[in-house]
């Protein structure tokens, strides 16, 4: 500590490359865990330098595998450094790292999808929502098998404000596959517009920060890599339930090529289904023959506002899924057939 009362600058002293981590202790890229490993430590760098400013903050790294990332954030100067990680083979590489950084480095050996975040920081670091994003970072290069599961939890964990939130407006600087980053930033009208693009962007400002093509990472993906960076918002663009917006999106967006009206039909029962759409599509002043590509975020607000409304007034709505309904139906009608048959087999 100097005395200006400001951490002293910090770098990791000499240690083995990645590569060299990599051969000592035999870690090789396991394809079913959609693993690829970023040994360019540039590159590392310049995914920190997107985080903001992280000296003297608290960073937890999603996923660090052999390091590399990890020793970027702790060259940037972060207090405190979380690394979860649910591959044991990449544990003893860490603990070097942490040898190297002592009392910086927490290992956490878990699945970043139910790890308690909420639990990870001192109390202290928490922000009211309406101030700036707390001191509190999460950088990950994801793994592709978890990159979507794991960002529409955070999405509903900014929503109702738990998780990695609990401590304010935490900021993410993530890797996804390129087709993925797109979705995620996708504006109105745009090809790659999708369920994802309107779940990310009512609750965050999303930026596009740089791509990394697949070359650059062990073993190469067959596509390149975006990096995104996610503050949350003061105030979400949709004032509604998370799973209530969840389902007017996922709805709108299963007959992506057809009319919006379409997906919306299939948010009611069929025996009042075009009478509820309608009158939904009515009050939100929605065009119902507008594709769910051309719909804004306003659009979207109207949409679940208005089905909001309905399920006020219907209490058994909200919990209706058309596919049950398809499903009871397959099963009546087979039920109708098997009788038939034994009635026709009795008649000769």
């Amino acid at each position: 500590m100097g005395a200006s009362g400001k951490m002293a600058s910090f770098r990791l002293p000499p240690l083995p490359t990645i590569g060299d981590i990599i051969k000592l202790y035999n870690l090789r890229a396991q394809k079913q865990l959609s693993q690829n490993f970023l040994l360019d430590l540039r590159l590392t760098d310049k995914i920190v330098r997107q985080a903001g400013n992280v000296r003297n903050g608290f960073v937890c790294e999603v996923g660090p595998g052999p390091g590399g990332l990890t020793r970027s954030i702790l060259n940037a100067g972060a207090a405190q450094l979380l690394v979860v990680e649910k591959d044991t083979r990449f544990l003893p590489g860490l603990q070097l790292l942490a040898e190297a950084a002592p009392e910086k480095v927490k290992i956490v050996h878990g699945d970043i999808l139910t790890y308690k975040m909420e639990r990870a920081f001192p109390k202290q670091l928490a922000k009211k929502w309406d101030d700036g994003p707390p001191d509190v970072h999460i950088i990950g290069n994801l793994p592709f098998s978890v990159s979507t599961p794991l960002i529409i939890r955070w999405l509903e964990n900014i929503a109702n404000r738990d998780g990695p939130f609990v401590y304010g407006r935490t900021q993410l600087t993530l890797t996804f596959q390129k087709e993925v980053a797109e979705r995620l930033t996708a504006s109105t009208g745009s090809r790659q517009r999708s369920r994802l693009s309107i779940m990310a962007q009512y609750l965050c400002n999303v930026r596009s920060c740089f791509t990394i093509p697949g070359r650059a990472f062990v073993p190469k993906p067959e596509v390149d890599v975006g990096v995104l960076h996610f503050t949350p918002l003061i105030q979400p663009q949709i004032n509604q339930p998370f799973k209530m917006v969840e389902k007017v999106v996922r709805n709108v967006f299963q007959f992506r090529r057809k009319y919006c009206r379409r997906g919306i039909e299939m948010l009611f029962p069929e025996a009042r289904r075009l009478e509820l759409a309608e009158q939904m599509l009515l009050t939100a002043d929605v065009d119902p023959t507008l594709r769910p590509t051309e719909l804004s975020i306003s659009h979207f607000r109207n949409l679940a506002d208005a089905y909001s409304k309905l399920c006020e007034e219907d209490a058994g709505l909200f919990s209706y899924e058309f596919r049950d309904e398809l499903r009871q139906k397959k099963k009546q009608r087979r039920t109708s057939s098997t009788i038939e048959e034994e009635a026709e087999r009795y008649r000769h």
